[in-house]
């Protein structure tokens, strides 16, 4: 997993972990900022962790390749992005293209970037809600795995519907990653199937 903050979706993936019958583990979490919540709560659970901060390396494909060899060495079946803020570079998408995943609070393709909540409310949307994907070399544009509608009540600020969002999306990360790992998956387009 790759994280850059608080780490609470990180933190809903390894309380499910914790499950036999989950069929998943966190076999090591990444960070591009040290000393964050996200990294105490993998520690805590005796997770290996690694963080390596871009303005470490001369150049942003420095730092692209050092991700891709730290991530390499731990043999994962699927990456999961859980929060990480950072857009990653060609290096990583060709060793991990097509196993790496990530959360946006949008429906994609309605509100991609950092703002989905946000832009939501100020378009005057009813509904909003959360989207998995697969990363691709655009911005949210991967193809689209699971989605969870949230309804935008008349007295919604964006903190208020970023919140509902964020509930709405860790149990989607959490069942989703689940079914990915103990089913399989299968892209053909933009199509992603789980299971056979």
């Amino acid at each position: 997993m790759l994280v850059s903050g608080a780490g609470t979706n990180l933190q809903a993936l390894l309380d499910a972990c914790l499950s036999d019958s989950y069929g998943a583990e966190v076999v090591a979490v990444g960070a591009d900022r040290d000393h964050i919540p996200a990294l105490a709560r993998a520690k805590a659970a005796g997770i290996p962790t690694f963080s390596l901060r871009v303005r470490d390396f001369p150049a942003r494909d420095d730092w692209d390749r050092a991700l891709t060899a730290a991530c390499a060495e731990f043999k994962p079946d699927l990456i999961v992005l859980a929060g990480f803020m950072k857009l990653l570079g060609a290096d990583f998408l060709a060793r991990f293209g097509g196993r790496v995943i990530n959360t946006h609070p949008a429906l994609l393709p309605s509100f991609p970037g950092m703002h989905g909540a946000r832009d939501a409310l100020e378009y005057g949307a009813k509904v909003s809600g959360c989207t998995v994907f697969l990363v691709d070399a655009g911005t949210d544009s991967g193809p689209i795995i699971a989605q969870a509608a949230v309804p935008v009540h008349d007295d919604d600020d964006e903190a208020a519907l970023h919140g509902r969002i964020k509930v709405a999306e860790r149990a989607l990360l959490v069942d989703t990653v689940g079914r990915l790992v103990r089913d399989g998956w299968s892209v053909q387009g933009r199509k992603v199937r789980i299971g056979s």
